[in-house]
């Protein structure tokens, strides 16, 4: 089987060790859904910075500042565990460092006056917010809480049984979900 390097680097490695390949595209699968995150954190600053509203700026700024550090220092952490050299590990991080940035121009750029004007009959920044938080909400359902319930992503035989969430946690997961739409009757903007 052969391998690429995907970032920064053209080697090809050959290998017919199944878990060496898988290894492999882990790392860039890792840095990959990292990027497409941050640009979807792009995408939710690039829209709060197009509204008037410097509370939902502020708001959308701090948020993504406080998890960004945490997210860099995961991806180096995993990528050095996982045996990429040093500069690799930096044109990662590179990459995911750009990716929100970048996107925020793009998004704001998009939603300039000229562009909501064509866009005048849709709600473009409420569209740009509506669709960073849904691949908040798709990583949560679809990666992180399979993770959680035991029943994730492992390729390796399941040795601990895991049965998934019980209903307690189904139940707090749905009122969790349900909160934001009662909170939300009779509120008027």
């Amino acid at each position: 089987m052969l391998l690429v390097d995907q970032i920064g680097s053209s080697h090809v490695h050959s290998t017919d060790d199944p878990e060496t390949a898988r290894s492999s595209n882990s790392k860039i699968t890792t840095t990959l859904g990292l990027v497409v995150h941050a640009a979807a954190d792009g995408v939710a600053l690039g829209a709060a910075a197009s509204t008037s509203q410097t509370s939902v700026q502020l708001i959308v700024f701090v948020a993504i500042m406080l998890h960004k550090a945490p997210a860099a220092f995961g991806l180096v952490s995993f990528l050095m565990h996982a045996g990429l050299e040093r500069n690799r590990i930096r044109k990662h991080l590179l990459v995911f460092a750009l990716a929100a940035p970048v996107m925020s121009m793009v998004t704001y750029l998009g939603l300039s006056k000229s562009s909501k004007e064509a866009l005048s009959e849709v709600n473009a920044t409420g569209v740009a917010m509506l669709f960073s938080a849904g691949t908040f909400l798709y990583v949560a359902t679809v990666h992180v809480l399979p993770e959680v319930g035991g029943i994730g992503h492992s390729h390796k035989p399941d040795t601990t049984g895991g049965r998934g969430l019980s209903r307690l946690e189904v139940a707090a997961l749905v009122l969790g979900c349900l909160i934001p739409l009662i909170l939300s009757v009779g509120h008027q903007h």
